[in-house]
């Protein structure tokens, strides 16, 4: 071994130093595992999508579905693996939120604010994918979500009409999605090299909350193993999901083909967006709602800026008491926004709302 690495170059040996003889603390758990699981499922969304832009034709968006699902060699299992991949992506990311809020990862500000801005580029990614289907859902979600650009005073209706590359959702309007939702996890994957180099500039946190220099041992071979159960579990999950409830997590409405003549009975976004969604709704001012479903997601970067006296949550029970209302009001509204637009769901929308916002910025 020693021979081997002789022979690698000095760039080569600091980085194998920096990735796999990296100091940890010998207190985190498997909460902390999210991260490499996080990159895994990146990794594998990355391959699916290229084999699956191989077939896919925006001006035949439809058919070319059916046509991968159909017709090319496991092309519906790289559909399912991509598009319950997602959905995977999104409870592993907003577990590792939760961990991170518990605690108070936030504090350290480099790795909290590359990981926001890492959660917007996947939340823009993961629209742009749903849209591409051009099934009802597909079409309606996009032309509603798109049209919140219209409340921007001056600018939002030609900005709606340059979205669109149109005057309505439609072939244009694909291409450019499809472009954009090809290019953007590259772009993920960037930032996440960057959020990496914080993560390994300031160190991981702790289940303590005390100082993480006071007891390290190397990342390998310990926690390399523990990384290696949490993949093959996270594996697990996946492939059972595709092979044995692939339409879980899929709307009915999507599988019919797209018709602007022909509006559903309640149109919502994937179950990931449905909290934003619930709080768009809530609120009865078009530019409002606006500014509500953006700051519904941004607040999480004001959190560093705030001042708390402990330095850690571990025996801080009115913060536990707070994330905890902050746990709830999301769940809640996540169910919410898949109710219809009737009482009593939207009156507890709008108690749901003010809960949510009050645990984060108070």
């Amino acid at each position: 071994m020693k021979n081997q690495m002789s022979k690698l170059s000095p760039t080569t040996k600091m980085a194998s130093n920096s990735l796999v003889m990296l100091p940890t603390p010998t207190t985190i758990n498997y909460a902390w595992n999210m991260g490499s699981m996080l990159g895994m499922i990146m990794i594998f969304q990355i391959i699916t999508g290229i084999f699956l832009s191989m077939h896919y034709s925006p001006t035949n968006a439809f058919d070319s579905v059916i046509h991968i699902s159909r017709d090319v060699k496991m092309g519906i299992e790289s559909r399912f693996l991509h598009s319950n991949g997602a959905s995977l992506f999104f409870i592993l990311i907003y577990t590792h939120i939760a961990r991170g809020l518990l605690n108070m990862s936030f504090k350290k500000t480099e790795v909290w604010m590359s990981g926001n801005i890492m959660i917007l580029i996947l939340m823009g990614t993961a629209f742009l994918g749903y849209v591409l289907p051009w099934g009802q859902m597909s079409f309606w979600g996009a032309t509603v979500i798109t049209n919140l650009a219209s409340a921007i005073p001056i600018l939002g209706e030609p900005l709606v009409q340059w979205l669109w590359g149109g005057f309505s959702v439609s072939t244009p309007t694909l291409n450019r999605f499809f472009s954009l939702h090809f290019l953007l996890p590259f772009v993920l994957m960037g930032a996440s090299v960057v959020h990496l180099m914080a993560l390994h500039l300031v160190g991981s946190s702790n289940p303590m909350g005390t100082n993480s220099n006071q007891e390290k041992i190397k990342f390998s071979p310990f926690f390399i193993w523990k990384d290696a159960i949490s993949m093959i579990v996270v594996t697990t999950i996946m492939f059972t999901m595709t092979w044995k409830y692939p339409y879980m997590l899929m709307d009915p409405e999507n599988f019919s083909l797209a018709n602007p003549m022909n509006t559903p009975i309640h149109i919502q976004p994937e179950w990931y967006f449905l909290f934003a969604y619930a709080l768009l709704r809530s609120i009865p001012n078009k530019l409002g709602g606006v500014i509500v479903l953006i700051l519904s997601i941004v607040m999480l970067m004001t959190i560093p800026m705030k001042k708390f006296k402990m330095k850690n949550s571990k025996f801080n029970p009115s913060f536990k008491m707070k994330m905890s209302m902050f746990f709830f009001s999301f769940v809640s509204l996540t169910w919410l926004g898949a109710m219809p637009m009737e009482p009593p769901y939207m009156n507890m929308s709008k108690t749901m709302g003010p809960i949510y916002f009050a645990t984060m910025l108070i």
